[in-house]
């Protein structure tokens, strides 16, 4: 899952990429509208944090033209704006959430991990794929209720691959989804998270299918 700030607060911005990389999320950060405006254009975003006192436009414009432009990412606000009339406005031009400053961080957590699952069609914090049940809150993975011990990556595709379970899942769409376009990332790295996820996903009724020349496939054995 890949999650889109837009902040022009340095330390607030590192503190805020410091949390849901921690999650597993490949997490690309802006400091202005117009740089949010462009990005958004070229990366398939699961969700966007969005402050409205941007340096070069406000944040409401940002958000009035992502709307008009018919991207349907979910965008949280986060602002020091707390005044009523400021969260009817921003809800009103196609904003999903607002979040006022200060903030707790294990609410914007749970506000975001909602966020995503809602823009994916599937607001279930749990997935159920056969004996294999997948925490999306916690990231932690069970089959037949026995943890399964994942890195932050592991996690992060067999999400992008549970939420699209029976079908195909494109390198380049997993590529994009699971990295941020600072990662240094080998040629290979996809095929390694994969071919560690079947080995650890042996007990299980669950494949990972290669579809040659398109990408790869979740679905539960037969």
């Amino acid at each position: 899952m890949r999650l889109l700030i837009v902040e022009d607060d340095a330390a607030l911005s590192r503190a805020i990429i410091k949390v849901f990389r921690s999650q597993g999320l490949a997490v690309d950060h802006v400091s202005s509208g117009r740089d949010a405006l462009e990005i958004v254009k070229m990366e398939p975003y699961s969700a966007m944090i969005l402050d409205l006192g941007l340096p070069d436009m406000d944040g409401l414009q940002v958000l009035k033209t992502i709307r008009q432009a018919h991207f349907n990412i979910p965008i949280l606000i986060l602002t020091a704006r707390d005044a009523t009339t400021d969260r009817v406005v921003g809800l009103d031009q196609g904003a999903d959430d607002y979040l006022s400053k200060p903030f707790e961080v294990a609410e914007l957590e749970a506000r975001v991990r909602a966020l995503i699952r809602r823009g994916q069609g599937n607001p279930e914090p749990t997935l159920h794929l056969g004996n294999l049940k997948l925490d999306r809150a916690s990231g932690a993975a069970y089959v037949c209720d026995q943890l399964l011990e994942l890195t932050k990556r592991e996690r992060a595709v067999l999400e992008t691959l549970a939420v699209r379970v029976g079908n195909v899942v494109s390198k380049a769409r997993l590529n994009a989804e699971v990295f941020s376009y600072d990662d240094q990332v080998a040629p290979n790295a996809l095929e390694v998270y994969i071919a560690r996820l079947r080995r650890k996903l042996e007990k299980s009724d669950i494949e990972i299918v290669t579809v040659r020349g398109l990408g790869y496939l979740l679905r539960v054995a037969k």
